[in-house]
Parts: C-alpha cells; structure tokens; sequence
C-alpha cells in the first residue's frame, strides 16, 4: 500500500535573527565545512567534526567567541577519514563516526590521537560509503545510510556491535527511492529513521528531494512509511534534519532555500 505525502505546512525561519551567541575564530579550529553538529543535553557539550584537519571537536555547551575545543580526537590512531557527520551517545558515554568502510567508535571524554573503542568493518557490514550515523538508546540499535557507487540505503546495526558483523537490516532498492542520503535521525520512542533525500548533489535544485520515514524495523526494497516532499512542501534542497517531540514538529534545514523549515506532524511522535 502506498504511502500518502503528508500535507503539512512550513513556516521559514524569522529573517534577521542575532544569534544569541556566535563561536568563530582562529582558536576555535572551525573549517569552512560543517555538515554536522550534535548536542550533548547530558554533559552540556557540542561536537562537529573538521574533515580537512581529520578531527573532530568537542566544545563546551555555553562556547562563544573566539573560543578553543575542550577535547580534539586527531591522529593516526583514530583512524577518522574526513569526519563529516557523527552522534554522540551521552547515556553510554559514546561517538559514532561514520568512516566510509566502517563506523568509529570513541568514548565521550576521548581526546588526542585516542584509538577507536569499537570498529564495525568487513565484508560482512556491507559498509562501503557510510556517510551518516545516528544512535538510538531506547532500542539499542544505530542507523547508517550510505550512498555511492551506484548504491544507497539504510542500515541498521546492534549499538554495541564490533568488527566484521552483519547488520540487522539493510533498507535498499527502487521503492525506497534513495539515491543522495544526507543527515539522518532517530526518534527511538517509536523506533523511526528519517532521513534527508536530495537526489542529485551537484544540482542547485535536484528533482523530487524529500524526506523519508522509516522504521528500525524495515529490510529490504520498502517505501517510506512517510514522505515530505512536492511542491506543497517548498523543500528545494533539504540537508538537516531535527525533531521538536514537544510541539509535535519536524525541522529542516534547506541550503537552497537558505532557511529552517518547521512542520507539524504529530503522526511520527
């Protein structure tokens, strides 16, 4: 049965805002590409990664200015690739990396050239371009999605998982409609992935991007349990994603469009 497009509404980001706070400088050792940033609620702590320093950063929640990390995991030991996404996990003190053949795992209050603590890679992980992660505590689990060479998807692995495994399931084929996965989430009271789709990345404006929904528990060729996208969505070229459990909403950030997108959609909550 085919699933039906929600009819939600957006409404764009207050122009002009002032930021209340704004991290930049030297010190900090920002680079101009960030396609992730995470939020420790737990230890008040913010994690991006630097892919042209092959590192990654942990700040203080309340940072500003011109203000170095507290922690920086880089080295060779690391192992990280151009860390371009990541999650961390602040109830089992854990980040995940995705590392294109292979998902890094580090403890929370690792820094410097600190080894991994768990590496998921082999033949049989099936990981070749894992390129977003994301964790959920509630159903031990965490979600890949990978795309390259002809080939996207989901996968889904045992949170505690480590060398040469096979995931739990593997979400792929013409019905899923992938083909450019980009940040994905988790919302693990109901077990759901959602994940952004833009289709062509070197399009200002792909055709057909959107967003899809699926459940921790889908393998194989399976459609989208939800789908935001169409006109009626103005989603031109969707890369973020967030959730607002509180109000019942969906948030988006949109690079074509330059803006937050918000949607109410209390069916996935």
């Amino acid at each position: 049965m085919a699933h039906p497009q929600i009819g939600a509404f957006a409404r764009l980001a207050k122009e002009n805002a002032i930021p209340t706070r704004l991290l930049a400088g030297q010190k900090t050792l920002l680079s101009r590409t960030m396609h992730d940033i995470r939020y420790d609620p737990i230890h008040d702590e913010i994690l991006v990664g630097n892919p042209f320093a092959q590192a990654l950063l942990v700040f203080r929640g309340g940072a500003g200015g011109d203000e170095a990390p507290i922690r920086i995991i880089q080295g060779p030991h690391t192992q990280l690739r151009a860390p371009d996404r990541l999650d961390v996990d602040p109830v089992n003190n854990e980040i995940f990396v995705p590392n294109y053949d292979s998902i890094l795992v580090f403890a929370r209050e690792a820094t410097g050239d600190a080894a991994p603590i768990r590496v998921i890679r082999g033949p049989d992980t099936l990981l070749r371009t894992a390129r977003s992660v994301a964790v959920d505590t509630v159903n031990q689990v965490i979600a890949v999605a990978f795309y390259g060479q002809g080939d996207a998807g989901l996968q889904v692995f045992n949170r505690t998982d480590n060398g040469n495994v096979k995931p739990r399931t593997v979400i792929r084929g013409p019905k899923t409609e992938m083909l450019k996965l980009d940040q994905i989430q988790v919302y693990p009271p109901r077990g759901w992935i959602l994940v952004t789709q833009i289709t062509e990345a070197s399009d200002p404006e792909p055709e057909n991007p959107f967003v899809g929904i699926w459940s921790i528990h889908d393998n194989g060729d399976v459609p989208p349990r939800w789908k935001i996208g169409g006109p009626r969505s103005t989603l031109k070229k969707p890369r973020g994603i967030a959730l607002n459990p509180r109000n019942k909403e969906l948030i988006i950030a949109d690079m074509r469009l330059n803006a937050v997108l918000t949607f109410y959609f209390p069916e996935i909550f």
